[in-house]
């Protein structure tokens, strides 16, 4: 038994080695080529997508902008985004729980990196398996909503301790819900005290100037490797 957990144990280290290696030659070529990359990730129905649409709305018209979609299966976020008239590849996992940095390079054959200034990678919807690959993005973003309620930074320190920035969704909701936000709040700081905070209503815009304001200052500070 000691054997077969020794071996279970190597093939994850084998595997997240590969996936870490790859990452790093898709930073190289962002960087390469300017090309800013988002890892969007949150639980199914948080509002990744609608995020991604409302980053677009304000910025369509200051930067090139294109999304790479991940999901088990379907085209539906993707066709979203690509009735916006931005560039959209689609990535079907077929029952994998994260995207890895092998099917974001694939993906990027259907991209022009030329014609890119920005691309939001939205990842598959999951709060465990998504924080243990890297795509070779700049930021690590995580979507929360107030529906999920404010002990997710406590059941779920993974994900909330590795991100970049925390967007919290759905705050027009707070009204008609039991969501105490000191208590997510501390939680989050916890795990987390230097994670950029934004409370945003996708539905009806609150905070989505300073998240995309914050974003710009972000992606004007250069290209770290």
């Amino acid at each position: 038994m000691q054997e077969a957990r020794g071996k279970t144990v190597t093939v994850i280290k084998d595997i997240l080695g590969a996936n870490e290696q790859i990452a790093l030659e898709n930073r190289g070529l962002f960087n390469e080529k300017g090309v800013f990359v988002l890892n969007v990730m949150a639980a199914p129905g948080a509002g990744k997508t609608s995020l991604i649409q409302r980053t677009i709305e304000p910025l369509r018209d200051r930067l090139r902008i294109a999304v790479i979609e991940g999901d088990v299966a379907s085209t539906i976020d993707a066709d979203r985004i690509a009735g916006l008239g931005i560039p959209a590849v689609q990535i079907n996992t077929g029952g994998a729980c994260h995207l890895d940095a092998s099917m974001v390079r694939s993906a990027l054959s259907g991209l022009s990196l030329e014609d890119i200034d920005l691309l939001l990678v939205e990842n598959v919807g999951n709060l465990i398996c998504p924080t243990g690959f890297a795509l070779g993005e700049h930021l690590k973003v995580m979507v929360s909503s107030t529906p999920e309620g404010d002990d997710k930074p406590y059941k779920y320190p993974g994900m909330f301790s590795a991100v970049d920035v925390l967007l919290l969704n759905k705050v027009d909701l707070l009204p008609l819900l039991d969501f105490d936000m000191d208590t997510f709040r501390r939680g989050v700081e916890a795990l987390n005290p230097n994670v950029a905070f934004f409370p945003v209503s996708c539905k009806t815009g609150e905070g989505i100037e300073a998240w995309v304001e914050w974003l710009l200052a972000r992606r004007d500070q250069g290209f770290q490797p």
